[in-house]
């Protein structure tokens, strides 16, 4: 496997979350900003990958394979680790939905795939708009300490957290019905 930069900011992304995970745990006065500036890395890279295999004609089946697995393990380790630090009800709701979304559409696209239909469930801009809720949000939330500071900036990211979960379930739709006639034949 010939490894491009774009494929090397995917696999770094995956490499980054056992240190987020170190990070955040790291008894030491401003683990919750590196923690957050790890995600935000991540987070920029997910994008900076996708511009590079486009531009620079570096495109692969396997950075089409890997990209969407870490930006998914990237979202789902971060939201574990917040749903300990900001445990309410409404907040584990939200990261379920966002976790278990991304569970069930990337079944969908791989089962699409296998029966040649991928592009039947391509990204929607609706989920674009939902990751981008998301990435702001989970960098704001690892930022922030919900005991310590309880600022309008909390609130902000709790709001952007909400709307990326209820966009979640909003884009899931579409990705549903865009194959309900491919599930009907089969």
């Amino acid at each position: 496997m010939h490894v491009n930069i774009p494929n090397a900011l995917t696999m770094l992304r995956i490499f980054m979350i056992p240190v987020l995970v170190v990070v955040f745990y790291l008894p030491f006065e401003k683990h919750l900003l590196v923690a957050a500036g790890i995600f935000a890395i991540a987070a920029i890279t997910d994008w900076f990958d996708g511009y590079l295999a486009r531009r620079l004609d570096q495109m692969t089946s396997f950075g089409a394979f890997l990209d969407p697995v870490a930006d998914k393990l990237m979202v789902a380790v971060a939201l574990v680790l917040l749903v300990e630090r900001h445990d309410t009800i409404l907040f584990t709701l939200a990261a379920c939905v966002i976790i278990g979304r991304e569970i069930v559409v990337s079944a969908l696209r791989e089962w699409m795939a296998e029966l040649g239909q991928r592009t039947s469930v391509a990204v929607s801009y609706v989920g674009k708009v939902k990751t981008a809720f998301q990435m702001v949000a989970i960098v704001g939330l690892l930022a922030i300490d919900p005991v310590k500071d309880e600022s309008w900036m909390l609130a902000l990211c709790y709001l952007m957290l909400y709307s990326a979960a209820v966009l979640t379930l909003w884009s899931m739709v579409i990705y549903l019905r865009a194959a309900r006639d491919v599930m009907r034949e089969q």
